[in-house]
């Protein structure tokens, strides 16, 4: 238990670099770890890290918020990996997801879609 301690504080310290950028939260589940990075803006994304204890690999996903007034706020994926093996791929992954990957990648399939 000490060691999943100590690997969701050394991720903290990592991500402390983007704090002005996103509220972050932390969470601990019975099947693994995962991290919340909310963007500070009116829609904002959700970046959600996950570390599954049973396999010891990382997942990330980035979803677009929407929130509609007096309505459920509705989330839309747009970006997901699974699979990443190691702490340094992760965060990787991560800078490029922060630094727009995920809307590159929506806006490159919308593209195709419309010259389908």
């Amino acid at each position: 238990m000490e060691s999943l301690y100590l690997e969701v504080k050394d991720f903290s310290k990592k991500l402390k670099v983007w704090k002005n950028l996103f509220f972050i939260k932390y969470e601990l589940y019975i099947d693994g770890w995962a991290i919340y990075l909310r963007e500070k803006i009116i829609d904002p994304r959700v970046i959600i890290i996950f570390k599954s204890y049973d396999t010891g690999v990382y997942s990330i996903r980035s979803f677009e918020t929407k929130n509609k007034l007096n309505a459920k706020e509705q989330f839309v994926e747009l970006y997901n990996e699974d699979n990443i093996d190691t702490a340094e791929e992760l965060l990787h992954e991560l800078k490029q997801v922060i630094y727009g990957k995920d809307l590159f990648n929506l806006i490159s399939k919308k593209l195709k879609e419309s010259f389908s």
